[in-house]
């Protein structure tokens, strides 16, 4: 990934907490145990390259397992009586990380001899921004306006809806930044 050494390791400390929690909320079953493995991909994408160098196979790797979730969560949101937004959100989401993967992967071309790295489609770039843009913000105005509930016995804070909520705004924000360092 491209940008500055604490971009990245605080992409990769956002992706890594968003993901354990997810997969800690259901024991990586469901939706959250797939935005889990999106938080923790995401994670490992933005690991810096002098770490940790996916290339060669790498990003086509992460390119099939991302466009295999997003399509996952296609089909999960169409099997159901209208579509649910959740899990186009999340297909939207997997299809970004499957994008900027694709987008990683090594051509062999001159420019990636000269030392040059691959920019992705300006437009779809573009249009990916916007996406999340939007969502970051309504998504963090429904969350703010949640009114606080007291400590209720018996109800586990991983269990808590806020959490969940806040989790995708928080790995939305994440994917603004790749999005913007590609």
């Amino acid at each position: 990934m491209h940008g500055t050494l604490l971009v990245c390791w605080l992409l990769v400390l956002l992706g890594t907490g968003s993901g354990i929690v997810c997969l800690l909320r259901t024991g990586g079953r469901g939706s959250s145990g797939d935005e889990g493995f999106m938080g923790i991909g995401m994670a490992v994408m933005a690991v810096p390259a002098s770490v940790l160098d996916l290339r060669p196979w790498g990003p086509g790797v992460l390119a099939v397992l991302f466009g295999t979730a997003a399509l996952r969560a296609l089909r999960q949101a169409g099997g159901r009586p209208g579509w649910s937004a959740h899990h186009v959100h999340h297909a939207v989401g997997t299809a970004a990380m499957a994008y900027m993967a694709a987008v990683m992967v090594p051509s062999g071309g001159p420019a990636e001899h000269a030392g040059h790295d691959h920019v992705g489609v300006p437009l779809l770039t573009g249009l990916l921004l916007a996406y999340f843009a939007a969502y970051v913000l309504a998504a963090g105005v429904r969350l703010v306006s949640v009114p606080a509930v007291a400590g209720q016995p018996g109800t586990a804070v991983l269990q808590a809806p806020e959490l969940a909520a806040a989790c995708r705004v928080s790995m939305a924000i994440g994917m603004l930044a790749m999005l913007l360092a590609l």
